[in-house]
C-alpha cells in the first residue's frame, strides 16, 4: 500500500481514537446513582481570580457509594465551591460544615434515570458523528493523494480501511454508551 495512504491512515485511527476517549470521558461525567470524584471534572472555581478546576484546589473523595467529600486546602474558598458546585446544574446540595464540603448523592427516579439514559444516547451519538467526520476526511485526503501517485486500487483499498477503522470504532463507543446505560438504569 501507498506510504502516504498508510500514514493518512494512522492519523484517522489516532483521530478516531481520541474521539472515543473523549465521549468515554463525557459518558464518565453523567451521573448514574452511586457518588464519583469525576462527576465534579467539569466544575471550576473561582480561586484569586481565575478559574480553577475544582480538583486542583482541594482533595475530592468519596466515603460512601451516596456521598462525596470536598476538603478544599484553603477554607477561604469554600463559598466559592459551594456556590460553583449550586451553578453547575448538577442537581446536588452542598453541606458545608465550616472544613469540608459534603455532597449527598440522592437516589435517582425511574424518570430521571430515563433522562440520564437520553444523555448517554445524546454523548454516544455526538462520539459517532465524530468518528464519521474523522472517516469524511480521511476518505478526502487519500482521494486527494491520487495527485500524488497513488493508483486507484490502492485509493480504493485505503478507503476500505478507512471504513474497516469506522465500523470498529463506532462499536467502541457503542459498547461504552451501553454499559453506561446498564449502570444508569441499575438501582
Amino acid at each position: 500500500m501507498n506510504e502516504l495512504i498508510s500514514l493518512e491512515l494512522d492519523d484517522c485511527k489516532e483521530s478516531m481514537g481520541k474521539a472515543v476517549a473523549h465521549a468515554e470521558s463525557e459518558l464518565t461525567k453523567i451521573r448514574a446513582g452511586k457518588a464519583s470524584p469525576s462527576m465534579l471534572d467539569g466544575i471550576s472555581v473561582d480561586y484569586y481570580g481565575s478559574m480553577t478546576p475544582l480538583s486542583q484546589v482541594s482533595n475530592i473523595n468519596t466515603t460512601d457509594a451516596r456521598t462525596i467529600v470536598i476538603q478544599p486546602w484553603e477554607k477561604n474558598i469554600l463559598g466559592a465551591i459551594e456556590k460553583a458546585i449550586m451553578d453547575s446544574n448538577l442537581g446536588l446540595n452542598p453541606q458545608n460544615d465550616g472544613t469540608i464540603i459534603r455532597l449527598a448523592i440522592p437516589v435517582l427516579t425511574e424518570e430521571r434515570r430515563r433522562d440520564l439514559v437520553k444523555k448517554v444516547k445524546e454523548e454516544a451519538e455526538k462520539g459517532r458523528i465524530a468518528i464519521r467526520n474523522i472517516r469524511k476526511d480521511a476518505n478526502e485526503s487519500i482521494k486527494k493523494l491520487k495527485n500524488d501517485g497513488a493508483s486507484e486500487d490502492e485509493i480504493k483499498s485505503g478507503e476500505a480501511e478507512v471504513q474497516k477503522l469506522t465500523d470498529s470504532f463506532i462499536v467502541k463507543v457503542d459498547q461504552l454508551a451501553e454499559l453506561k446505560e446498564k449502570d444508569v438504569m441499575t438501582v
